[in-house]
């Protein structure tokens, strides 16, 4: 994955709207288009392999939204600033973010054992706890 080639793509390609923010606020809720709509066309995204892609697309599949005519697009909104520019920039980093995140494919799981040490540890551990049980039962019934 190409972060920068996939930044710039976003950058380039993704279309912005603006609308009125709801909840508090007060009248400069009513009069300034603060809310932020970003939408990306995943055709348009650059600096993915095709791998990546598809896990993209498996991985985001409730944000895709969905027309007949197109592949589809991821939609991001950011309404929590009351200006205007500091939206957009949180709207394009979390839209980066979110499609880095799902691209980047997980660890390799190695099966492990636990270690001869491990084992004896937690079989004495079992032993004491035992011993303990047992003690208080003798208490109890002298």
């Amino acid at each position: 994955m190409n972060i920068e080639l996939l930044r710039q793509s976003i950058r380039s390609f993704a279309e912005a709207a603006f609308s009125r923010s709801g909840g508090p606020g007060g009248q400069n809720v009513n009069k300034v288009n603060t809310k932020v709509t970003l939408r990306m066309r995943l055709s348009e995204l650059a600096g993915l392999s095709e791998p990546e892609l598809e896990r993209v697309k498996m991985l985001l599949a409730n944000r895709i939204s969905c027309r007949e005519s197109e592949e589809g697009e991821i939609v991001i909104t950011s309404d929590e600033e009351r200006s205007q520019r500091i939206n957009l920039e949180r709207a394009y980093f979390r839209m980066e973010a979110l499609i880095a995140a799902s691209a980047r494919l997980p660890k390799q799981r190695r099966p492990t054992k636990p270690s001869k040490a491990a084992k004896e540890k937690r079989l004495q551990s079992k032993k004491r706890q035992g011993q303990k049980k047992a003690e208080r039962a003798q208490k109890c019934f002298t």
